[in-house]
């Protein structure tokens, strides 16, 4: 299926790139991720497990367990303070 990865903040900072379009076989945000964090380098840094990291799925904040399909936007964010 197709999707459309948006990305936020130091994670758009820390892969150079706000955007793209992936053909994916994931099912879930949470394949996804993992199917991201798999290629290496700045991607594996910047969505790494151990860090907090906040999805939308079709601009609604979601879990990882929520369903893709295709032509899902999904954004990557990581966690937001504010004063």
């Amino acid at each position: 299926m197709n999707v459309n990865i948006r990305y936020f903040a130091s994670i758009r900072e820390d892969l150079s790139t706000s955007s793209e379009a992936i053909v994916t076989s994931s099912p879930t945000l949470g394949a996804l991720r993992d199917e991201l964090i798999a290629r290496g380098g700045a991607y594996a840094e910047a969505l790494a497990r151990g860090k907090a990291v906040r999805v939308a799925l079709n601009q609604t904040m979601s879990e990882e367990a929520a369903a893709l399909s295709d032509g899902a936007e999904v954004g990557f964010f990581p966690p937001v303070t504010g004063g």
